[in-house]
């Protein structure tokens, strides 16, 4: 037993050995089999390094060799360096070619494909370029030539350095006219541009040209070619709206978060589409002082509507047009675009003449916080821009500066043109021991009528009214002893002589200040929520200024005139819920209290009969809406629009009646009102509208057939006098010699029949 047991054990311990013996050797075979893979990448690596080595070392030498014998060692380059090449490698199709053919014919000009790069490229010159030929210089000897040369050097070389001067002579004078030469074209185009018409003094104006423009003027054709003719195009009646039968006013509407634009007659009971059309604009819609024109707005410019159907009448290209303006006489706009302005074209803000659509000339713009940056007088002949110790003024139409100067006033803060004269009101804030004035200047003489010097001013609001009759300086200034500021309306008298001034003092802080658009009376909003009170005053021929009367507890934040005078809207806009308070000036009274919840605007239309109260989904997202009432704060109509933005009247011309004729009409009120109080009545109710309506178109149907068969009934005249044997018979007693009497009797019987009781 003992020697089996031995014999199992040595058995187990032989088995054991053999399976050791077995896992080595495999682990010797794995670790073989690393070896040789790793051989085997080493190898690989080394094979492709070469390869890239010798690549590189071919393009080198083909760098250096002729165009010829590029390809042909490229080609041995790669049959030795590169490895072989895998079969599918080689049967790839070859490379297209993109070479023209040979009958090919190029016809793209170099200014088609490369014109914005060929404008810059140099030209050659042979001086001339650079010389300018100025005109009525004064005529001088030698004993005043120096002082001459010097006036010219210090007008002319802020456009360049001047090169060279010539200044020809007769007789021990000069002739009147020389010539300079600059060191660049660029400085002599300069120079063309900003002296030419400049006043020397008043008997010496110059003319300034190129010289080269003497050799393109001496080279005219003397054969005069007749200019191609230009279609006219009819846009129509730009003023039909004015000869509405029921004298209604239009307005424009924007709803659908800017969507939808559409144009409406105002009607009493219902708004009346006119046209609406779908993104007519992108961004907000204008109307033009006068009306004529409907503008909107585009990412590539502006256009102008217009006419019956509001056609196209004219558009203007300006990337990126933010805001607009226009002159009063409608000829011109302005246009405002933040986007890209170069240093040699202006292009932030151009002027346009809205009947050719041409560019008159273009202007820099370093910030449009205050639009309009330019403001025009009253006739569009000047406008006007303000900039730093600086107010220009500039001329129509030719847009250069009156008389080729600004006016240099240090530390001018506002100023404003008169909306009855060519006069501006501007006002200088206070400089160590220099108090702040309020001057008032007449253009184009730059005379001052009138200066007013102000002490301990804070800040000053300049207030025309409409008609240029009177102006109001809102004065806040500090005074000893008193915290806070006082506030002085400083009242001119244009219409008088010397233009006196009158005072207002008001101790609270005012709100909201406004002139009866025609006549001399004024309100103001003066307090602190709650206590805030409406005062309106009135300007005596006498030179005083009354105090009419006070309402006191309003809510409100904004003043509204009617355009005719007389009735105004007290409103607390946008955080104050739209409180509304209509009032009488005449009599002043309180007509009615109302209220539009947040409304955000408030629009009359040029009437004076209608006011609108609106909530605009572009300030309030919700109750976007807008109310029509009447003068005396009656409300007629609630409309609602899917996110209503925007409602605009459209403005009415200046009536072409004189004040004579206005005043007949006045007199003559009561023929009128009967006309109108029955046109009222027929369209108090829709349905009566539509039958009146109905039976009308009844009546010119009838007139239309009638006129029809009195035509046909003529022309059938011969026939009947055919038929008749030359006998007229149309009408009643005609030949009546011919005419037989006969007599015709008729035999009656009577027949009685009893009625009664029968037994």
């Amino acid at each position: 037993m003992v020697v089996v047991a031995e014999a199992v054990v040595v058995a187990e311990m032989v088995a054991e050995a053999e399976k050791e013996e077995e896992k080595e050797e495999k682990e010797d075979e794995e670790d073989e089999e690393k070896d040789e893979e790793d051989e085997e990448k080493d190898e690989k690596k080394e094979e492709v390094e070469e390869a890239e080595t010798v690549v590189e070392e071919a393009e080198a030498e083909t760098a250096e060799a002729e165009p010829v014998e590029e390809e042909a060692e490229a080609e041995t380059v790669e049959e030795e360096a590169v490895p072989e090449v895998p079969e599918e490698a080689e049967l790839e199709e070859p490379e297209e070619s993109f070479s023209d053919p040979e009958d090919f014919v190029d016809d793209i000009s170099d200014e088609e494909l490369v014109g914005d790069l060929l404008k810059d490229q140099p030209e050659e010159a042979d001086g001339i370029d650079s010389v300018i030929v100025v005109d009525n210089v004064p005529q001088v000897g030698p004993d005043r030539l120096e002082k001459l040369r010097n006036v010219i050097q210090k007008i002319f070389s802020k456009f360049g350095k001047i090169a060279n001067e010539f200044y020809p002579e007769a007789d021990g004078k000069t002739k009147g006219y020389i010539f300079l030469e600059y060191s660049s074209p660029t400085c002599a185009v300069d120079a063309v541009k900003n002296a030419d018409g400049y006043k020397l003094d008043k008997q010496h104006t110059f003319r300034v040209n190129l010289f080269t423009d003497f050799d393109k003027y001496m080279n005219i054709s003397d054969d005069w070619e007749i200019p191609e003719k230009q279609p006219f195009k009819d846009f129509g009646n730009l003023r039909h709206w004015i000869e509405d039968p029921d004298c209604r006013d239009q307005c424009s509407i924007i709803y659908e978060s800017g969507d939808r634009t559409a144009i409406m007659w105002n009607d009493i009971k219902e708004p009346v589409v006119i046209e609406e059309r779908a993104r007519w604009t992108e961004t907000y819609v204008r109307w033009s002082p006068k009306g004529t024109y409907l503008t909107t707005f585009h990412q590539r410019g502006i256009a102008l509507w217009g006419g019956e159907k509001f056609k196209q009448i004219q558009r203007f290209s300006h990337q990126g047009v933010q805001l607009i303006d226009f002159s009063p006489c409608e000829r011109y706009m302005v246009s405002f675009s933040p986007l890209m302005d170069t240093k040699d074209d202006p292009q932030a803000i151009i002027i346009w003449d809205v009947l050719t659509g041409q560019k008159k000339r273009g202007f820099h713009c370093e910030s449009s916080a205050h639009w309009p940056i330019f403001k025009w007088s009253h006739d569009g002949k000047f406008f006007a821009r303000m900039t730093q110790d600086t107010l220009s003024i500039y001329e129509a139409p030719s847009m250069g500066l009156l008389d080729k100067k600004s006016l240099k006033t240090c530390g001018i803060k506002e100023f404003s043109w008169s909306p009855g004269d060519n006069v501006i009101a501007f006002w200088v804030p206070e400089d160590k021991d220099i108090p702040a004035r309020v001057t008032l200047m007449q253009f184009p003489t730059r005379q001052e009528m009138r200066v007013r010097n102000l002490f301990n001013v804070v800040d000053c609001k300049l207030h025309w009214q409409k008609n240029g009759d009177y102006l109001c300086v809102k004065v806040d200034r500090t005074l000893k002893g008193i915290q806070g500021l006082v506030t002085n309306f400083e009242i001119f008298r244009m219409r008088e002589k010397q233009v006196p001034v009158d005072v207002v003092e008001m101790k609270e802080g005012i709100i909201a200040f406004a002139w009866e658009p025609n006549g001399s009376r004024f309100a103001v909003l003066h307090g602190e929520v709650p206590r805030i009170s409406v005062s309106f005053y009135h300007v005596k021929n006498n030179g005083k200024i009354d105090l009419i009367k006070v309402f006191d507890k309003q809510q409100g934040n904004s003043i509204f005139w009617s355009p005719q005078g007389q009735f105004l809207v007290v409103a607390g806009l946008r955080s104050m819920n739209g409180a509304l308070a209509f009032f009488d000036t005449s009599d002043c009274t309180l007509m009615n209290v109302a209220e539009h919840y947040m409304a955000s605007d408030i629009e009359w239309d040029p009437t004076g009969r209608y006011v609108v109260t609106s909530v605009s989904w572009w300030s309030h997202k919700v109750d976007n809406a807008y109310w029509m009432w009447t003068f005396q704060g009656r409300l007629l109509q609630k409309n609602t629009k899917d996110r209503f933005c925007q409602l605009l009247w459209r403005p009415r011309p200046a009536t072409l009646l004189s004040q004579d004729q206005l005043k007949q009409i006045k007199k003559d009120y009561k023929k009128y009102s009967k006309i109108f109080e029955q046109k009222d009545r027929l369209s108090q109710s829709k349905a009566s509208k539509e039958l009146v309506d109905k039976r009308r178109r009844m009546m010119e149907e009838f007139h239309k057939y009638r006129e029809l068969t009195t035509q046909t009934y003529a022309e059938q005249k011969p026939q009947r006098l055919e038929l008749r044997g030359g006998v007229d018979t149309d009408e009643l007693d005609s030949n009546v010699d011919d005419w037989e009497e006969e007599t015709f009797e008729f035999f009656v019987t009577e027949e009685i029949i009893p009625v009664g009781d029968q037994e």
